[in-house]
Order: C-alpha cells, then sequence, then structure tokens
C-alpha cells in the first residue's frame, strides 16, 4: 500500500477469555486450539501500525489493562462467576476497548453477547469457526436455544470465516451462511537436531477428542514409547480416571500440561503425532506437527483431505483397525521422516502466520471501507 492510498488507524479488538495464559505463560491454565488462533493472529497484526489491537481476556488476577507483544490486553469474565456477572464484564470491555472491529471464535453465548453487541453499537463483527460441527449443525444440535442464538449471531456478523472448503459447503447448506476460508497461521519453528523417539498426543481431555483411544493404542503397541500431552478440559469430571488408567500402561507418559512456549519440543521429538477426535475444525495441532516435521495419524480428522494429499501422515476415515496398522506401517523403516518432510513443505507454504495475516488486513481494510462508505 503507497503512503498516498495509507488507510487511517483500524481498531480491531479478539474476544477469547481464555487466551491469557498464552501471552503470560506464567499463569498454568487451561486454552484451546481457537486461543491460539487468535493469540497467533492478534500479535502478527499488531506488528502493523496501521492496526491498533486489543485483546479481551478473562480475569486471573492481573492488571486492568496491560500490553503484551504489542497488543493491549483488557481484563474481563471471572471464569469462575456467574455468567450474568460475566456477561456485564464482557460487555463493559468490549465498550473500553471501543474498537470497530470485534473478532471472535468458537460457538457459545459469547458468541451472541459480542454479535448483540455490534448490533446495538453499530460496530462489526467477524466469527471464525472452530469445529466441523459448528459448520455441519451436529455440535449443538441438542442445545436448541444456544444453536438459535449462534444462528442468528452468524446472520449479523459482517463477515463468517471457516478453516476448510468442506466446513464452507456445510455452512452454507445448514445455516445458509456465506463464509470465506482462511487457514490458521503459525509462526515457523526452527527445527533443531532431536532425536525422534516417541508417539505423541497434544489436546485437552474433552470428550470429542477422544483421549482414552490413545491410551488404547499405546497399549497395543508396549514396544513402542508414547507421550501423552493432556490438559484437563473445564468442568471434566472424568480426567483423575483418565490419567489413573494412562498411569497403568509402562510405555506411556502422560504430562498434565506442558508450558506452550515448550510445546515444540514434543512435537520435534515425536515420530508421529496421533489424532484421535470425532470432529474438529482444522486443528492447530496439525499445524503444529507440520511445522515441526511429524507426521500425522488422524482416526477421523482430514479437513479437505490435505493429509492424503500432501502426503504428510495417514488418515483412517473412522477404522480403529486401519489406525493401529496404520502406525507400525509408518514407524517401519523410520517411513515417518518422510512424511514429515513433505509436512514442513505443506505448512511452509499454507500455514505461515506472516502470510496469513495478509489475508486478515485485506479483509479488515475491506470492511472499514465499506463502513465508512455506507456512513458517509
Amino acid at each position: 500500500m503507497s503512503s498516498s492510498d495509507k488507510l487511517r488507524l483500524i481498531r480491531v479488538c479478539f474476544i477469547a477469555p481464555k487466551a491469557y495464559p498464552l501471552f503470560n505463560q506464567n499463569v498454568k491454565e487451561v486454552f484451546g486450539g481457537a486461543e491460539v488462533d487468535l493469540y497467533f493472529l492478534a500479535t502478527e497484526l499488531a506488528k502493523d501500525e496501521n492496526f491498533k489491537v486489543s485483546f479481551i481476556t478473562a480475569d486471573y488476577g492481573q492488571e486492568k489493562s496491560e500490553t503484551i507483544e504489542g497488543v493491549r490486553l483488557i481484563k474481563s469474565v471471572g471464569l469462575k462467576k456467574n455468567p450474568l456477572n460475566g456477561a456485564v464484564k464482557i460487555w463493559q470491555a468490549m465498550q473500553w476497548a471501543d474498537a470497530e472491529i470485534y473478532f471472535q471464535e468458537t460457538a457459545c453465548w459469547g458468541t451472541f453477547l459480542a454479535a448483540m453487541f455490534c448490533r446495538l453499537h453499530n460496530k462489526m463483527f467477524v466469527y471464525r469457526t472452530a469445529n466441523q460441527g459448528e459448520c455441519d449443525g451436529t455440535l449443538l444440535g441438542e442445545r436448541r436455544l444456544l444453536y438459535k442464538a449462534y444462528r442468528w449471531s452468524l446472520k449479523k456478523a459482517r463477515q463468517v470465516i471457516v478453516q476448510n472448503e468442506i466446513d464452507k459447503e456445510n455452512l452454507q447448506d445448514s445455516v445458509g451462511i456465506l463464509s470465506i476460508v482462511i487457514r490458521n497461521g503459525q509462526r515457523l519453528a526452527e527445527l533443531g537436531q532431536k532425536i525422534r523417539d516417541s508417539v505423541l498426543w497434544v489436546g485437552r481431555s474433552t470428550h470429542l477428542k477422544r483421549p482414552e483411544l490413545f491410551v488404547k493404542l499405546a497399549m497395543n503397541l508396549p514396544n513402542e514409547m508414547f507421550t501423552m500431552v493432556c490438559q484437563e478440559a473445564t468442568d471434566d469430571e472424568n480426567y483423575a480416571a483418565l490419567m489413573a488408567q494412562a498411569k497403568e500402561v509402562k510405555n506411556l507418559r502422560f504430562i498434565e500440561r506442558a508450558p506452550f512456549s515448550e510445546i515444540d519440543s514434543y512435537f520435534q521429538r515425536a515420530k508421529v503425532f496421533v489424532n484421535t477426535s470425532d470432529s474438529e475444525g482444522f486443528p492447530n495441532t496439525f499445524v503444529q506437527a507440520c511445522n515441526c516435521a511429524t507426521p500425522i495419524l488422524s482416526l477421523k480428522v482430514d479437513p479437505d483431505g490435505f493429509i492424503t494429499k500432501h502426503n504428510c501422515g495417514i488418515g483412517c476415515n473412522g477404522n480403529w483397525q486401519r489406525m493401529l496398522d496404520s502406525l507400525k506401517e509408518i514407524l517401519v523403516d523410520e517411513r515417518y521422516l518422510e512424511m514429515g518432510e513433505n509436512g514442513k513443505k505443506y505448512v511452509e507454504e499454507y500455514h505461515d502466520v506472516t502470510k496469513i495475516v495478509q489475508q486478515y488486513k485485506e479483509l479488515f481494510e475491506k470492511l472499514v471501507k465499506s463502513g465508512d462508505a455506507a456512513s458517509g
């Protein structure tokens, strides 16, 4: 963009209460893939002087407002407070952020809250889906009131973003919403000279991720070492039982939490990364695995068939026996090394956050221009 075409400062606010531990890694609390998405995007966007970036997080005992990595963090909801109090706190934080564009990811009541705020205050709401089930209607199918609020929110959004082409098609079929695809962006990793010595699983203990299947996988291959980094999901009543079961398996190392700054070291030591989820959008762990030249073995999730298309692992179409056989196949004669190299090439081409952020800049600039034209 030339100096004559330079836009005025664009104010963008991201809303992800559980993202604060990514900005301040002294806080040892749970976060998920959506939080990672928005952390990378916000910090990269903040490097551009044409954007003023704020980020609404939960109350972890920090200051009301602070700036980390160029992003103004605004404290809001206490995660253990009642929902009404939380709604008020987030609403107040959105007012204080004074942004033009508010960006939220993951279907919840916060989606409705953000969309309603933007509707009443003449702001622009942008939503990004985090899961396949949000797009095909299965995730919220049994929560009818929330699903209606979610559908209303998407219809009021100035732009809806999805993670892959299949989700784009499903969202249009299920809700009638036109969306655009923007892939997950991550900072490219520098590969160290690591010995690859285990099969890896990383995620939260939510039932959608089926962590118990990884324990079963380890039990079926007693001569191979397995590593499981599994944070306790919010309100998970089965976590203690899962951890106890995992610790009974001699060839499985169970880690309750790893600092985000150290997670790449686990991927770089892995021969294979395993995903056992029933449903996801485009898992950040897939990008992390490819970033660290680690092939992917996925039971069900293979967005747009990229695993097979780019030969960076094996998708098993929900077939458990195929998963078990495929893991053995990948490990033979270090086949994982070639697949890992393919994954690294893939992530460099499609998921470099310095490239991905350009798509968001173009989107935000387009939205602001259209808003200025309408108000003019």
